[in-house]
């Protein structure tokens, strides 16, 4: 099954989503300064009660541990709904989409080897050129890489293919992994919407948010037990001729 994410919004709904967009990073920003303050209260407390010695103490000790923990956590889901709410200042170029990747792909090479993930590259040669903002994709390389490592936590394959498909260039982030329940597919995309523990939910939607900026869209297939396939589809820098 596809999940397509295809049209940017009509511009009534841009405006409307830009409006809450807004609003709701003028409120995170408002939570993370008390936010900010509670956490390091809770680290002088921690660092008072370094020396517990009754249990009373270690008990106390322990109980501040775990909240400064869950505030550790409160504290970077603030900081990613707020680099997500911000809009996108792009800063595009015209780039061979092959070359992006296959200058990503080692970076993420020592933790993929490190689980036992093979990293198989198919990427076409002499594509066209496609406008991107470079720092910006890497972020969305970035996130589909971690998601399918962390869908092979045994081992498996991670593949990327690119090739150009008509008035488009495509790229295919393949992985081996634990794919996606039917119950949940619908929503990856959906803002705070997580099935890891411990996930922010903001991953897919940067992803999405980022390639239709740019102008394209992406799809996801997957099944269960058989791994996940996103497909991401970029307008070429200069229409090509009729063949």
């Amino acid at each position: 099954m596809s999940v397509p994410h295809a049209s940017p919004f009509e511009p009534d709904l841009r405006r409307e989503y830009e409006r809450l967009a807004q609003l709701a990073g003028g409120l995170a920003h408002e939570l993370r300064n008390p936010l900010s303050t509670i956490c390091l209260n809770l680290e002088i407390l921690k660092e008072e009660l370094a020396d517990a010695r009754t249990p009373r103490e270690r008990r106390m000790e322990q109980r501040v541990r775990v909240i400064r923990a869950e505030c550790e956590q409160l504290e970077q889901l603030l900081t990613h709904f707020l680099q997500f709410s911000r809009g996108l200042e792009l800063s595009l170029e015209p780039l061979d989409l092959s070359e992006v990747v296959r200058e990503f792909i080692p970076f993420q090479l020592p933790q993929a080897l490190a689980q036992g993930v093979e990293i198989s590259p198919h990427l076409a040669s002499g594509l066209p050129l496609v406008m991107l903002d470079r720092a910006q994709f890497r972020r969305v390389l970035l996130n589909l890489t971690l998601n399918a490592l962390q869908a092979m936590p045994a081992g498996g394959i991670l593949e990327f293919q690119t090739f150009q498909e008509h008035e488009h260039v495509v790229l295919v982030v393949i992985d081996s992994g634990q794919g996606i329940a039917e119950k949940n597919r619908e929503r990856i995309f959906d803002l705070f919407f997580s099935t890891k523990p411990g996930g922010s939910g903001l991953g897919l939607p940067t992803v999405r948010k980022i390639i239709e900026a740019h102008g394209g869209r992406i799809e996801c297939e997957s099944e269960p037990n058989r791994g996940t396939r996103f497909r991401i589809k970029l307008p070429l820098a200069t229409p090509q001729p009729p063949g």
